[in-house]
Order: structure tokens, then sequence, then C-alpha cells
């Protein structure tokens, strides 16, 4: 008894023999040298490379219509008998780039492999560090887009619910309490994104930023259990080590002496959280500065700020969760970017006098 996978792999050959009667036929009728130039490039010297897309479900008869009309082969009927002679996998649909340069067996043989056509059509580069408006920049920029419509998407309720649908545990309600100021700050994740399509939405261009800051999230929810922290308050902690570190700095000791500090009921006493606060880049940071009223000025607040005020790159956020074991309370960092710790304020003081105020002087 011939089983039902035996029966199609009949019928299959019987419909390759008779595509090859059909083509003999055509040598008969049509001339041999009809049919071999038909098979040759349509213009062997030509560098045009054309973007052809074979859509799903269309017919190999089909497919050598659309070939010919977009002067990539000479003739479809020729090349489709061809190609059901020579191929026993049927052609596949995608996007690929082909030229009229290619012969019916070049053009062919792309087809039934599926080599398809991925170009890198735009790319963003988030850097660690970087704030939701400076992203919004950056998408704006590489996709066309006004910014100030990007930045009014993220911060729309109704757009923020509909990705929170995909990233439960990564997007909670946390993210949209009162005083945020961007929902979505410090959970795009810091890489170079390669994107294929001619378009995109807003969400479709951030999804795969969230996808690898869930990603993290998912690989490390256990570290997250032990600290006692919740996704938004890992990303917060994260974007003040991201803000504070420089190339030289150990970021473990850093997050040491934030949870140092919240331990002993201490304000953080960042200044970029009252940069942050103030909305504005500042070489100094003065005093009346500090005075800010805001729940991301750490100098007035204990504890976290409301929020991250940056997005933090995958060392910064790993510190957060994996802190050194110091008894330091304070940090300096110094022009030359080294950073100094101590544990008492005469300490610092001294170190501050050495390596900033014994210099402007």
């Amino acid at each position: 008894m011939i089983n039902w996978n035996e029966q199609r792999r009949i019928k299959k050959r019987r419909r390759n023999i008779a595509a090859v009667i059909l083509l003999f036929l055509l040598l008969g009728g049509l001339g041999a040298a009809y049919v071999v130039s038909a098979l040759q490039p349509v213009q062997a010297a030509s560098k045009v490379k054309k973007e052809v897309t074979i859509p799903k479900g269309t017919s190999t008869s089909g497919i050598g219509q659309l070939l010919e009309k977009q002067g990539i082969i000479k003739d479809g009927s020729i090349f489709q008998y061809y190609v059901k002679a020579n191929y026993r996998k049927g052609l596949q649909a995608g996007t690929y780039l082909l030229s009229p340069s290619m012969s019916a067996r070049e053009v062919a043989e792309q087809l039934v492999e599926g080599r398809i056509y991925h170009p890198v059509r735009y790319k963003l580069v988030i850097k660690e560090g970087m704030q939701l408006t400076e992203i919004a920049d950056s998408i704006a920029a590489e996709f066309k887009l006004n910014k100030d419509e990007v930045l009014q998407q993220f911060n729309d309720k109704g757009f923020l619910q509909q990705i929170q649908t995909k990233y439960p545990k990564l997007l909670t309600d946390k993210m949209m309490q009162a005083g945020i100021r961007y929902p979505l700050e410090g959970y795009l994740f810091p890489a170079t994104y390669s994107y294929h399509e001619k378009a995109y939405t807003l969400q479709q261009i951030i999804d795969p930023m969230l996808e690898k800051t869930n990603t993290f999230i998912v690989r490390n929810e256990e570290l997250m259990k032990q600290r006692g922290l919740d996704v938004h308050q890992l990303l917060t902690m994260g974007s003040l080590i991201e803000e504070e570190a420089t190339a030289l700095t150990d970021r473990q000791k850093i997050a040491s002496v934030f949870y140092n500090r919240i331990q002993a009921n201490m304000p953080l006493q960042t200044d970029p959280t009252v940069l942050y606060a103030l909305g504005k880049h500042k070489d100094r940071v003065l005093y009346a500065d500090l005075q800010v009223d805001s729940p991301y000025n750490t100098y007035i607040i204990k504890g976290l700020p409301i929020g991250p005020i940056s997005n933090a790159g995958e060392p910064s956020l790993q510190a957060a969760l994996e802190p050194a074991q110091t008894d330091f309370f304070y940090f300096l960092a110094a022009p030359s970017g080294e950073v100094f710790f101590s544990k008492t304020l005469e300490e610092h003081n001294a170190l501050k006098e050495k390596y900033i105020t014994g210099q402007q002087s």
C-alpha cells in the first residue's frame, strides 16, 4: 500500500516530467535558439540591482510573469518551465535583490534557496547614559519623524498601556506614577539596533530595546529578589550609577556607597539627579540648584528618586545587583576621571580640597 507522502512524491515527479515534455515541445516549436537565449541575462553588463518582492502564494507562472515585467528575465513562460524541469523545491516568497545581468539559472537558485534580501535601512546607536529626549532625537533623525510627536507618544497613556500588555513584568504601573517625567526613561536598553523594513511604527522601533531590557530582567530575577529590588528600582539605581561612573570607575563601589547611604537613612546627594530635576545640563551645580523641588532631587529626598534619570548599560545594572561590600559613604570624581572613595565626611572634604578646590584656586 502506497502511503500519502509517497503518492505526493509520485504526483510531483509526474508534474516534473510533464514540465520537461513541455520544454521539449517548446524547443521543437519555438526553436532551441530562442529557448537558450531566453535563459540568458537580459543585459549581461548591467549594474542595475532591483528589490523584487515575491508575494506569498504566488504560483511559479505568476513569479515568471512578475520577473519578466520587472526586466529581470526575458521570458516568464520559459522561466516557469525551466524551474519545473530543474528544481524539486518550489520558489520561495520574499524580497530579493536581483539584476538583469543574472541568468535564469542564477535567478531561480536565489528564489529556490530563499536568499532573501535584508538590507539595513535604518540604524540606531543608543549609548549608555542616554536620556529619553536624546533617544527621541536619534529616532526622529533616523526615521524622519517629528521629535515632539515622538516624545508626545512616549507619554501617551494609550501607547504605554499597549506596550505594557507585551511586557507585563517589565513595564509596571510604577513607571506611570505622578511626577514621573518620561515613563519609558531607563527602560530602553543601550545597544546598536538595525532595521530592515521600509516603514516602522514607534512601537516597532523601540520593541527590540524593550526586549533586551526584558531579557536582562528575566535573567536576573533571582538577584533582584535577593537585593529586594523591583524592576523600576533596579533601573533607577542603575541609572544613578551610570551617570556617576567614568571609564576609570569601579561601578560596584559606587553602588556600595548608594546602598550604604540608603541603609544609614542618608540622602544620596548625587548631582545628576539635580540636573535631571532642572531639565538641563550644567558644568557646575550651584548651591541654589540643590533646592529644586522635585521627586528626582536626591538632596531633598531620601532613598531613590521617583524613577530612572537615564538608560543604564549592563555594567551599571549589574553593579546595582551586585555591589561591592564596603564601608564607604562618599565618593569624589577628580577632573582626571579617577574616583576616590572615603568613609567619613572629613576624608571626603580633604579629597575635595586636594583634587577640586585646590586645583581651581
